[in-house]
C-alpha cells in the first residue's frame, strides 16, 4: 500500500521532467560575423573566376574541343552554385546570404538548362543570364 503513492509520485516526477526536456528552448539570435562574410566572399571570388575562365575558354573549332569547353562551362555553373550555397551559414550577414543564394541558384538554373540543350538565345535562358549578371554585381557590391 505504501508503495503505490511512491510510484505515483515517481511517475509524476518523470512526466514533469519529460515535459521540461521537450519544452521548446529559446534560441539566442545568431550575430553575423566578419569571418563568415569573408568565407562567403572568398568563395564568390573563386566561383566567379571559375565561371569566367570556363565559359570563355577557346580550344578552337574542333567539335570535341567545343563540347569539352561547354561541359566545363556547365560544370563551373552548377558546381559553383552548389559551392557557394554550401558556404553560406547562419552567421552570414542576411543581405549577403540572400543575394548569394539567389545568385547561386541562378547559376545552377543556367547550367542545368544548358545541359538540357537550352541555348543562350532562348528567351528564358537569356533572362536567367541577365538575372545572373545582376546577381553577380549585387554580391560583388556586398563583398566590398
Amino acid at each position: 500500500m505504501l508503495l503505490s503513492p511512491f510510484i505515483a509520485l515517481l511517475a509524476l516526477g518523470v512526466a514533469a521532467w519529460a515535459i521540461v526536456l521537450a519544452w521548446p528552448q529559446k534560441e539566442e539570435p545568431v550575430e553575423p560575423t566578419p569571418e563568415s562574410k569573408q568565407k562567403v566572399c572568398a568563395a564568390f571570388d573563386t566561383v566567379t573566376t571559375a565561371v569566367q575562365l570556363q565559359t570563355h575558354a577557346d580550344l578552337g573549332p574542333d567539335p570535341v574541343a567545343q563540347t569539352a569547353v561547354a561541359a566545363n562551362a556547365r560544370l563551373s555553373l552548377i558546381g559553383g552554385g552548389e559551392y557557394l550555397l554550401s558556404r553560406v551559414d547562419d552567421k552570414t550577414p542576411p543581405d549577403l546570404a540572400e543575394a548569394v543564394r539567389m545568385f547561386a541558384n541562378n547559376l545552377e538554373d543556367i547550367g542545368v538548362n544548358a545541359l538540357a540543350g537550352v541555348t543562350n538565345d532562348d528567351a528564358q535562358q537569356a533572362a536567367r543570364l541577365t538575372a545572373g549578371e545582376e546577381g553577380r554585381k549585387k554580391v560583388a557590391e556586398l563583398c566590398q
